[in-house]
């Protein structure tokens, strides 16, 4: 299945919609992406999406990219240095589990988008809000191609 065919277009809005009110909350920066396949370790191809995508430029340098490869089913969450230098060690190991329960019943727009939602909340307290805050990553969810 192509990347972009793995949800509807009203299920892309759901999972949007939870990005940009997971973001209300945190000056941090939610990114999804969809991949098709994944050949050796998710936790890697996140990394090379991450950079490829440059979410390494925020000012802050917290930025989270929750890739998913649609046909081998396998994801991973990864955060950039400011966040790492700053939360503990399996800071994301919930949210990883509650994805994974979610993708097993095939539930992927809710594991997505709560796994969006869990992100903003646990962010919020190492990098809370500010009236000041800009949207430096798209909101949108990015597809291999």
């Amino acid at each position: 299945m192509r990347p972009e065919d793995f949800l509807t277009a009203d299920q892309q809005k759901t999972v949007v919609d939870a990005v940009r009110i997971a973001e209300k909350g945190t000056s941090g920066e939610i990114r999804i992406h969809i991949d098709g396949e994944c050949e050796g370790s998710p936790l890697k191809r996140a990394e090379e999406i991450f950079d490829k995508l440059g979410m390494h430029k925020t000012a802050l340098r917290n930025g989270v990219l929750i890739y998913l490869a649609c046909n081998t089913k396998v994801f991973a969450i990864i955060g950039d240095k400011g966040i790492n230098e700053r939360v503990p060690e399996h800071f994301w190991e919930d949210v990883i589990e509650m994805m994974r329960m979610r993708f097993s019943e095939g539930m992927f727009t809710e594991g997505l988008s709560e796994a969006a939602i869990a992100v903003g909340e646990k962010l919020k307290t190492y990098f809370p809000y500010s009236s000041d805050d800009i949207n430096e990553q798209p909101d949108e969810i990015s597809f291999s191609k």
